[in-house]
């Protein structure tokens, strides 16, 4: 599946749909988006079950803002809903195939445990 370009009202949806879901963030005037996004696309047409969001920082800025963006390119990585991955900077074709095989690895049981325990931590105090 090829990257898809996300507007404000479907960025939610897409997020709490499940799966993994990766989201760069970028802007044409950027060189280093320019630079990553062709490995973007590339590593997308090979994980077909994965989207790749695409979020134009300038076209898309209440998502930018509402997540925080203040350097791009930022990529973000989420599974079944959870946020486990943000860094700002492009990553190199190795790179972004290592974080996804890191996040496919990642015990989504445990996560939603680990979030539970915080939570009822905080509760508590």
């Amino acid at each position: 599946m090829a990257s898809v370009n996300v507007k404000s009202a479907e960025f939610e949806g897409l997020i709490e749909k499940g799966g993994i879901m990766l989201v760069d963030f970028w802007a044409e005037w950027c060189g280093p988006c320019r630079m990553f996004g062709p490995v973007y696309e590339k590593v997308s047409e090979e994980f077909p079950e994965i989207t790749f969001a695409k979020i134009d920082t300038e076209a898309e800025r209440e998502i930018a803002a509402s997540a925080g963006i203040t350097s791009i390119p930022t990529l973000m990585a989420f599974r079944d809903g959870v946020l486990l991955y943000r860094e700002a900077g492009a990553l190199p074709e190795p790179s972004l195939r290592e974080l996804i095989s890191s996040i496919q690895a990642v015990n989504m049981d445990d996560i939603r445990k680990q979030i539970a325990e915080e939570a009822a931590q905080q509760s508590a105090e």
